[in-house]
This record gives structure tokens, sequence and C-alpha cells, in this order.
């Protein structure tokens, strides 16, 4: 009897409401259920990774695919500004539209990462990245092979992404992160192998972690479009219009310099404490930051589909709904401090049961990357809803302001405070976006706002 009450209860929470709220409900739940497959399977790399090579070698690993990720910042904005105008396409019901806006999007990534790789490649062969990273010569030409490689296997999955960011943008997050979970299953059982077969080799690490997760991609999109539900929707050449890419840009654009800001006040971390500190460093932050990164990874779960969601309800002015969400998403962020402090405390005990003895991470460094997940969780909240609407002028200024000054900053404050005083400058960006983002939605959402606040 008990029983069967829970599974009303549980029912009837997964199926009342509008049709949009029930749809966040479900993927919430079963993207939790994958993130949390997800999250198992990121710890365990960590330490099979760094016995497979060893900790220097991981954070020189970690520092080159860090600089690899930057190639993401010169889709212009694309992803993001495909993802609202798909989004709005199908909240009007114009089918033939959001067709055309999936083939556009495929033509104009294919195209500009094809060309981004081809410069990638060539500039490639004339660094030194033993000399850039500070680093034994030794690794020299290991490092240039493996850069090569994670830059086709990257471009690659910028293109093949557009799938995920659609299935997104459909308000099918859960969809999404089956695909990007069962890349990193597959990376998982790849990486097992080679620990088992070869000796460390960063090249071989690069195919398994970057090569075989691109590949699942490819292979699912293609399945899905072929099927009855996307194929609607599939990618066509005769479908290209390449005079949607001003309304995507329109959009995309400010996300590309808000992107562009972001790298330089988040993605030169790595290389800062690499010059400044030395690979180990590299090794120590990464490995504090997976394990606080833990929260944000859930976090993130929840709101990813109320990105869309609040696109559908903004174009439909549905104010009440908005409201009503903003309030719930912030009395769970509140919930954030106290599971903070609880990993804050039981930090030394879990990175030994993690990694064992190959690094230790200071108690320091852990309570000031609790204090930054907590401030990019704020942050997230109000930067998610409000990308959803596309009003993200303010945000742009922030970023921007930040990036100015954000290299320098970060050097002065490590070379004064070590690994933990890199972390002032992105802290500090999260918590000015999380004060100026609740300004702004409130002012929206009650229709205050005039200005540069509906900009």
């Amino acid at each position: 009897m008990k029983f069967q009450y829970i599974k009303d209860k549980v029912n009837a929470y997964f199926t009342k409401g509008n049709e949009r709220s029930v749809a966040v409900k479900k993927n919430i739940a079963i993207s939790l259920v994958l993130k949390c497959i997800s999250i198992l399977v990121s710890l365990q790399v960590v330490p099979l990774t760094i016995g497979y090579v060893n900790p220097t070698k991981y954070g020189i690993w970690l520092t080159l695919s860090s600089i690899i990720a930057w190639l993401s910042y010169f889709d212009l904005g694309f992803a993001h500004g495909f993802r609202n105008r798909f989004a709005e396409a199908k909240a009007k019901g114009d089918m033939k539209l959001a067709k055309e806006y999936v083939s556009t999007t495929y033509a104009v990534l294919f195209l500009l990462f094809s060309v981004i790789l081809l410069i990638t490649l060539v500039v490639n062969n004339y660094l030194d990245w033993s000399r850039i990273l500070n680093v034994d010569p030794v690794y020299k030409d290991e490092l240039s092979l493996v850069f090569g490689l994670l830059a086709c296997f990257f471009c690659l999955n910028v293109v093949a992404g557009v799938f995920t960011t659609m299935l997104t943008a459909d308000q099918k997050p859960a969809l999404a992160s089956l695909v990007q979970t069962g890349g990193q299953v597959l990376a998982f059982g790849c990486i097992y192998v080679l620990t088992r077969t070869t000796s460390g080799s960063l090249s071989a690490l690069a195919v398994a972690f970057s090569g075989v997760p691109c590949l699942l991609l490819v292979v699912a999109s293609v399945f899905m479009f072929c099927g009855r539900k996307y194929r609607s929707v599939s990618p066509a050449v005769q479908c290209v219009r390449f005079s949607l890419t001003k309304n995507i840009l329109g959009l995309g654009g400010q996300f590309f310099v808000i992107m562009i800001s972001m790298l330089f006040i988040f993605q030169f971390i790595n290389i800062i404490l690499s010059r400044v500190e030395g690979p180990e460093a590299v090794t120590q932050y990464n490995i504090a930051y997976k394990y606080f990164n833990v929260l944000n990874m859930v976090f993130v779960i929840v709101l990813t589909p109320f990105w869309s969601a609040f696109t559908d309800a903004y174009v439909k002015k549905d104010y009440n709904w908005m409201r009503g969400v903003l309030k719930k998403l912030e009395r769970l962020w509140l919930l954030c401090l106290p599971a903070l402090v609880l990993m804050l405390v039981c930090s030394g005990s879990l990175y030994r049961w993690w990694i064992g003895d190959s690094v230790s991470v200071p108690f320091s460094l852990s309570a000031c990357m609790a204090l930054y997940v907590l401030s990019q969780t704020g942050g997230n909240v109000y930067m998610y809803l409000i990308n959803g609407t596309g009003k993200v002028r303010l945000q742009l200024l922030v970023y921007v302001s930040f990036a100015l000054i954000s290299v320098p900053l970060m050097r002065y404050f490590c070379r004064q405070y070590g690994v933990e005083g890199v972390l002032i400058v992105p802290a500090a960006a999260f918590f000015l976006q999380a004060c100026v983002g609740r300004m702004q939605i409130m002012k929206m959402i009650n229709g205050t706002g005039k200005g540069i606040w509906l900009k």
C-alpha cells in the first residue's frame, strides 16, 4: 500500500502541471541519473589517467586540452544563437524554418572549422610546446602530435555537436546527455584497456578521450536524423540558407563576444599555473576543481532545460511561470552552501580515497575552490535564464570588463598567493554576474526594464 502511494505521488509529480513544466521535470530526472554515471566515470578517469602517465604528464595533458578548448570560442557564438533561434521556430510551429536553421548551422560550422583546423595544423608545426608550457624539451615532438590529434577531433566534434545543441533547444537535454555520457563511458573503457596493454602515451590518451566520444556523436546524430522524430528537421543541402546567418549571428555575435571574454577569464588558468607554479600545480588545481565541480555539474543539469523553456515562455509572454521558476531555482541555490561546506569537511579523506597519495591538494585550495563554485552556481542561475531570452548585452559588458584585466591580475594573484590566488578573478566575475543578472531578470519579469536591461 505504501509503495503504491509513493508510486502515485511520483507519477503525479511527473505528469501534473503545464506541458513545459512536465518536460522540464522529466528531463531533469533523467539527466540527473545520467550525470551521476558521468560523474562516477569522470572521477575514476583521473586516478586511472594519472596512473597511466604520471602527475607531470597529466598536468601537461590538462593544459593542452584546455588550450584546444579555445577553438570552440571561434564558432562566433553560432551554437548559442542557433539554440535560441531553433527554439523560437519550434515555439511558433514553423518546422520549415527550424530545418533551415539546422541545415545552415551545419554548413556554416563545417566551412568555418575546416578553415580553423587547417590554420591550427599549420601553426602547430612551428610551435615548441615544451617551451610554451615550460616543460622538459624531451616532450616536444609528442606534444606536437597530441595537439594535432586533439585539434582534429575537437573541430569534428564542434560540427557534430549541432545535433546535441538541437536536442537541448528542443527541450530534450536528457537525450543529449545520453549521447555525451555514452561517449564518456566508451572513452573510460578505452583508457582502461590502454592501461593494461600499453605504456603511458599522451597520443593514445588523445584518441581515447577525444576520438571515441566524437565517433559516437557522429553515429548517433546520423541514426537519429534518419529516424521518424527528427527526419523533418534533418540537415539537407537544399535547405541551407546563408541569409539566415545574420539572424543567428545577430544574437550569436553577442554570445561570441561573451565566450571570447570567458576565454580570458577562465581558460588561461591552466597556462598561468603551468608557467608560474609548474605542471603539478595544474594537476592539484584540476583535482580540486573536478571534486567541487560535481555540485556545479548537478546544478547545471537542473538549469539546462530552463534555458530553452525560458525561450518558449518569453516568446509566449508567460511571465507568471518564469517568476515561479526563478523563485524555486533561487531556493535551490541556497542549498549549495551547506552542500559545499560538507564537501569541504570531507575533502581530505575523499581525495585520499579517490587518488591515493600520488597528488596532495592543500586544504586552502579546497576552501577557495568551494567559494568559487558557490559564486559560479549563483551566477549560472541568472545567466542560463537570461540566455534563454536572448537579452545578453549586460552579461556581455560584465564579461568584457573582466576579460580586459583578468590575465595580468591572475598572474599577479598567483605569484602573491599561489594556486589559490588564481581563483580570485573568476570568482569575482561570477559574483558580479549574479548581482547584475538578478536585477535584470526581475525587471524583465515585472515589466519594469528599459534600455540596456532589455538588450
